[in-house]
């Protein structure tokens, strides 16, 4: 059963020099820990407005949409592209709420135990934000934008806390074992390959690992066992099938630059709901920022770049479905 926490405003109104929006600073309360998030909304608006909820991507990845492992790794993100994104929406008329997931950033807990993290833990978290938007007078409708891992997390959670709209941002189209081949597949000699596929396999099976594939250290990184049964709860779920679970309208957004997720990843989520409004931007990267070529260093490069603007037309696509 989902639990229904508490939204708690800890902040009163915020003024944003130079931005036309305030900021409240928000808590969820859980049976377990308390989540912490930011809720940017329109200055000046009056009557109600429509508001996003925007899920990050995996790992690490906090509400501004960075990720704390030190510059230069693959993993490492100061782009700040989910704070501007939530700029850039209310000044286009559009709430947003943006929160550090748990176990991250300002949600966390001393001595977390990571074992006990499942992907299902973050649907729940996300359902229960959606529906105490859903209550708060303030909003006309509620939607929610999901960005790469979060896509997922959100199309669940869309339909658990019957959202209006539900956008996917640079979102996986096949299941995460599927996707991780893919990824890991390129950094790996073939005889290393095999033994990493076979354990994903197994894991998409539910069974744990009794040793460690490969001595290749980020992808020993990936299969410790604290992760595997968070890897397993992923697994069971498919992006194309739960997207046509889904009757509320659909935007897929994907750029055509990005190296983690690709533009067939978002003609695989089109095909299964092919009332879908898709969306390509030429340039964009998965940081959701221009990059000139679809090389992974400049990708890196985009990731730790939070002075660098996001992809014109991006949140102006996105406001204009949600009001729409």
């Amino acid at each position: 059963m989902i639990r229904l926490p508490m939204l708690t405003f800890l902040v009163s109104l915020i003024s944003v020099a130079g931005l036309a929006q305030t900021q409240e600073m928000v808590q969820l309360k859980t049976a377990d820990l308390n989540l912490n998030g930011t809720l940017t909304l329109p200055d000046g608006a009056t009557g109600r407005v429509p508001v996003l909820l925007l899920i990050a991507g995996s790992g690490a990845t906090d509400r501004d949409g960075n990720n704390p492992i030190p510059a230069g790794q693959m993993g490492s993100v100061k782009a700040n592209s989910y704070k501007l994104l939530a700029d850039s929406l209310s000044k286009a008329g559009v709430a947003v709420l943006r929160y550090d997931k748990r176990g991250v950033g300002t949600s966390k807990l001393l001595n977390m135990n990571e074992a006990s993290l499942t992907f299902d833990t973050y649907i729940e978290d996300a359902v229960g934000w959606i529906k105490q938007l859903r209550n708060d007078k303030r909003f006309s409708n509620v939607g929610i934008v999901g960005h790469s891992e979060g896509s997922l997390i959100g199309m669940v959670a869309a339909r658990q806390a019957k959202a209006d709209v539900f956008v996917s941002l640079a979102g996986p189209g096949d299941d995460i074992c599927e996707k991780l081949k893919t990824q890991v597949g390129k950094q790996l000699p073939d005889e290393s390959k095999q033994e990493v596929f076979r354990a994903l396999d197994s894991l998409k099976g539910g069974h744990t690992l009794r040793k460690l594939p490969t001595p290749y250290a980020p992808v020993r990184q990936l299969f410790r066992p604290s992760v595997q049964p968070y890897l397993i709860s992923w697994m069971k779920y498919n992006p194309a099938a739960q997207l046509k679970l889904l009757t509320i309208p659909v935007l897929i957004i994907q750029g055509m630059r990005d190296v983690q997720v690709s533009v067939k990843d978002a003609e695989l989520l089109k095909a299964a709901r092919p009332s879908a409004r898709i969306k390509l931007f030429e340039a964009m990267s998965h940081g959701l920022k221009d990059v000139r070529t679809d090389s992974m260093q400049e990708a890196i490069t985009s990731y730790n770049e939070p002075g660098g603007p996001l992809t014109a037309g991006l949140a102006a696509e996105i406001a204009h479905f949600i009001k729409g």
